[in-house]
Formats: structure tokens, sequence, C-alpha cells
């Protein structure tokens, strides 16, 4: 993968989630009930769908700063090698997770612990 269409590709991703992050950014406040609504849904459910799009919007952010990361290690020239061992990563995992700084093995490792 040449570095301009990872770029593009990383920047295109990045406005994309921040944008998911614009648009949902309504659904974390604070629960409240019309409580003459008939069929309302129950506070328990409300409050379980709150926890759920917070829990999103966190894995958003974090995935943006993979993105970030990813990015300024193609201004480095370090883009595509495993940041923990070195290795260089898959081209087959960049191309599915391009912000991916680390290779199959490493990220195994660091999820396992």
């Amino acid at each position: 993968m040449d570095n301009k269409k990872t770029t593009r590709i990383l920047t295109d991703l990045k406005q994309s989630l921040l944008d998911d992050l614009e648009r949902g950014a309504s659904g974390s406040e604070t629960v409240t009930l019309e409580q003459n609504k008939v069929g309302r849904i129950s506070r328990m459910d409300a409050l379980q769908q709150q926890a759920m799009h917070k829990a999103s919007q966190n894995l958003i952010r974090k995935r943006l700063v993979l993105i970030d990361k990813a990015l300024r290690s193609i201004q480095s020239g370090d883009y595509g090698y495993c940041e923990s061992c070195g290795n260089e990563i898959s081209a087959s995992r960049l191309q599915v997770r391009p912000e991916s700084l680390m290779c199959v093995s490493c990220q195994e490792q660091v999820e396992n612990r």
C-alpha cells in the first residue's frame, strides 16, 4: 500500500468516525422519560441503551487515537511495522484495519493480558 493512498484512507476513516461521534452525541445524555406516554420504554431499557451508546462512543474515540498514531507513523516512515516486535504487519491486516499498530501475534498477547 502506498503512503499517499493509506493517508487518504485513514483521513477518510477519521472523518467518518468524527461524523459518527457528532451524530451520536445526544445518545449519551441523561435519560428522561415522559410518564404520560403510552407504551413508553422502561427506565432500565433506556439506561441500558445509554450505556451501550457510551461504550460505542468510547470505542470510536479509541479508534480515532489509533488513526492519529498511524498517520504519524506514516510521516515518520514506521507505518506497517509492529510497534511491539518491529516485524512487518501483514498487508491483509492493514487492508482491513489500516490503523493497526501491531501484528496479529502481538495484538493477541496484549488482549490476553
